[in-house]
């Protein structure tokens, strides 16, 4: 089977299984939903060796111009390829649409018409597995704001100067949520969940040590632009 896309050639790949003011308050704990694993590719920490320049990852990971901000490039060889955003054969059963974060594969898939799905790799922070089950994407934001919660304050206390008394910390290359915001709701409530870019390339497809489901800023780009309003996630532990 051959999709036609852009990234056709790493998709055939994958499928022989080879590769208004924003601000963030936390990300809040509640039950975990009984453990579900479809992904067929199983996770692994250690980084493989990542392939020599490529025009098209240049391309898709390339030096971004964006609300004022100038992106850096990544370099996407020190990446493990399987986390490279490609088109897929749809393994999660959801309607087109559909936001699924796989959890333990590290993996973020946008389900498409036809049978594919976007795959993204994502980075997963202590408080990305506090959260799973079905929501919506109530709310996203371009360049939000960040305003670290209390107890990490409590942690960190330097970063008091970013509390919500003081605004935050302000838009920026440096800002944790990257460019990017998209908040999870759930009956209308928010999880304080939220999918997020982030200028640490280097943690996509570990577990790191604070935050949700990161992806490199110009991954979270990508997806904001294709995910519809008001979508539905789904979280998988």
């Amino acid at each position: 089977m051959v999709l036609h896309s852009p990234f056709s050639r790493r998709s055939f790949l994958s499928l022989l299984g080879v590769g208004a003011t924003a601000t963030l308050a936390s990300c809040a704990s509640s039950a975990p939903a009984p453990r579900r694993i479809v992904s067929t590719v199983a996770f692994q920490p250690d980084p493989l060796p990542g392939p020599g320049p490529d025009s098209e990852l240049d391309r898709m990971y390339g030096t971004v111009v964006d609300g004022g901000f100038v992106i850096p490039a990544i370099p996407y060889q020190q990446i493990n390829p399987r986390y490279y955003r490609q088109r897929v054969v749809d393994p999660t059963g959801e309607r087109p649409g559909t936001v699924v974060v796989d959890t333990p594969s590290r993996f973020l898939y946008l389900v498409e018409p036809g049978g594919t799905a976007m795959r993204y790799g994502v980075g997963i922070g202590r408080e990305g597995f506090s959260w799973s089950g079905d929501g919506v994407i109530q709310w996203r934001q371009k360049w939000p704001k960040w305003t670290p919660p209390n107890e990490m304050i409590a942690r960190q206390p330097e970063l008091a100067r970013y509390s919500a008394d003081n605004g935050g910390m302000p838009p920026g290359l440096k800002n944790p949520l990257g460019a990017r915001a998209l908040y999870i709701f759930q009956n209308g409530q928010d999880t304080l969940y939220r999918l997020h870019g982030s200028p640490e390339w280097q943690s996509i497809g570990k577990a790191v040590s604070s935050g949700c489901v990161r992806l490199m800023n110009q991954d979270i780009i990508d997806l904001y632009e294709r995910v519809p309003s008001k979508a539905r996630i789904v979280v998988w532990q």
